[in-house]
């Protein structure tokens, strides 16, 4: 063992533990949001913050935690699951949630120019603006809304499973920038598993020698990813609402009437990946951006 840290430890050396870094595996979700077919027209819309708003630490039963229960990144979230729609081809996202930096770096281009051409310096053209604001946020997070498990011991030898369930919410919406109107409104959950499973044995093998064994391991589902899949899901959601309400279209009419109507007839948005390109399209269930 202490060979085993030596060698970890030293330079040149790879830890056997270590694992390489890599692009996460995408969901059916996430599949089905970047399989959605192409809009008639894509959507100007701008993200200032998608915050955490559940003010839940991470939680713990046997001290005090301050450590935030979801992540804080939802705006990023936000805006890559934007940026994915229909590969690219729903949204346009323009920067918001940095915007001081954005203004301050435009002055210092400006002024750097005026310094060089004087009067004749050519000004930056102005910023992309959008029609649509897209708010909301992490909404809620409930810890332990399912708790339970079962085990077992005979002579000795048993075993248990122990599992808890979390719920994480997500609330999204489309608001007009000319009206202020609240355009479409959507609420999603995703649920987060963890589960322990341990294995003991117990036994005497002769008078004076005791057998002690024990295994398990633990699960526990990245609440980033479940957080992120809400995400996913609510993006998925809006563009479908947005088509019902004719706030934006698809490029086939067809198309877009068949998902709607799916969308209405069960109310379930996650659909399977496994499908050829056009049926997969079909089932995204989405329309395309006529802004007005």
């Amino acid at each position: 063992m202490f060979a085993l840290c030596i060698g970890g430890c030293a330079p040149g050396v790879r830890d056997p533990l270590e694992a390489p870094p890599r692009v996460t595996d995408p969901s059916p979700t996430a599949i089905s949001l970047e399989t959605l077919p192409r809009a008639h027209r894509k959507v100007d819309i701008a993200v200032y913050q998608f915050a955490d708003l559940t003010g839940k630490n991470e939680p713990n039963d046997t001290l005090a935690v301050f450590s935030r229960a979801v992540t804080q990144g939802g705006t990023a979230f936000v805006v890559d699951a934007l940026r994915r729609a229909g590969r690219g081809n729903w949204f346009t996202v323009v920067e918001r949630t940095n915007l001081a930096a954005l203004l301050q770096e435009r002055q210092l281009i400006n002024a750097t120019r005026k310094e060089i051409d004087g009067d004749n310096a050519k000004p930056l053209p102005p910023l992309h603006f959008a029609g649509l604001l897209l708010e909301g946020g992490i909404i809620g997070y409930d810890a332990n809304t399912i708790t339970g498990g079962i085990g077992a011991n005979y002579l000795g030898i048993g075993g248990d499973v122990k599992y808890r369930r979390d719920t994480v919410t997500v609330g999204m919406r489309v608001v007009s920038v000319q009206s202020g109107q609240i355009l479409t409104s959507v609420t999603t959950t995703k649920t987060v598993y963890s589960v322990a499973v341990d294995g003991n044995a117990f036994k005497y093998v002769a008078v004076n020698k005791l057998l002690q064994a024990e295994a398990g391991i633990t699960k526990n589902e990245p609440t980033q990813l479940a957080v992120r899949q809400a995400i996913d899901l609510a993006v998925y959601a809006t563009v479908i609402e947005g088509a019902r309400v004719k706030l934006w279209r698809f490029a086939d009419p067809l198309l877009q009437a068949g998902l709607i109507e799916r969308y209405l007839r069960d109310d379930k948005i996650e659909v399977p990946a496994a499908q050829s390109s056009n049926s997969v399209s079909a089932l995204a269930r989405m329309s395309s951006a006529d802004q007005h």
